[in-house]
């Protein structure tokens, strides 16, 4: 198919209000996104003093408040915006042509945007005993526990293949089972918590990493946010989509 600038969402449909309003819900649920789990980071690890690689029920209630906030804004905002929240589903979502490049573009200026005034507003509302980069939210890799850097870039991107893979299965796929969509989005996160949290934090979605890291200053392997996610969300998107989706749509066609 060649390219113009109607396949890339440069006319006044996907540039208009709609789209816009649509990037206004991608803000806000980002925003409340960082600001819920990263401020279940800051209750646990700051106000209660239990940390998640040490005591089992931190790991718990951050892995369930993570899971509890996405599923709740996922189901929010999907009619409005699809309820993306995380440029690696916005990335999966543009390479396999369920969103415009324009409207990805917008999207993701969004949801780092959020990002960012929700971990502001996190670092606004606690003292600053409590607001050092590790207590604020901002990943980092466990050097203890990971063979290497790279270990934590492929982390990274075996969990958010398991978040992308589930939204397509459940969310894109006509035939996936679209009403719980925002339940199954919601376990996804909350099972890769359990196995990402003591390694890499268990990012999943570089806004989530990188609103944190701003307002902290906090910057270290925050390179790995980006590529892992993005390699997992681009693998689970192209495989589900020629694997699944493709040959289906045609059928439909």
């Amino acid at each position: 198919m060649a390219i113009s600038a109607e396949s890339l969402g440069f006319t006044e449909e996907h540039v208009g209000p709609k789209t816009w309003l649509a990037a206004l819900a991608e803000f806000i649920a980002t925003l409340l996104f960082v600001f819920l789990g990263c401020g279940a980071v800051v209750t646990i690890t700051g106000i209660l003093g239990s940390g998640p690689l040490t005591d089992p029920a931190a790991l718990v209630a951050i892995a369930l408040t993570f899971g509890l906030a996405i599923a709740t804004l996922v189901g929010a905002t999907a009619a409005i915006s699809g309820g993306h929240i995380n440029p690696a589903v916005t990335f999966a979502a543009v390479i396999t042509g369920k969103t415009k490049l324009t409207v990805g573009v917008v999207y993701i200026a969004a949801q780092l945007l959020g990002a960012v005034v929700g971990a502001f507003l996190l670092d606004l509302v606690v003292v600053d005993a409590v607001s050092d980069p590790s207590n604020l939210g901002a990943t980092r890799l466990n050097d203890a526990a990971l063979e290497s850097t790279g270990a934590g870039v492929a982390v990274e991107a075996i969990l958010t293949f398991v978040l992308v893979f589930t939204v397509f299965a459940t969310a894109i796929d006509k035939r996936g089972l679209g009403h719980v969509a925002p339940i199954a989005i919601g376990l996804a996160v909350f099972i890769d918590h359990f196995v990402g949290v003591p390694l890499t934090g268990a990012s999943m979605n570089p806004a989530r990493s990188f609103g944190p890291a701003l307002v902290s200053d906090f910057w270290d392997d925050q390179w790995v946010y980006w590529v892992g996610p993005l390699i997992g969300a681009g693998v689970a998107a192209l495989l589900y989509y020629f694997a699944y989706l493709r040959g289906h749509e045609a059928t439909e066609a």
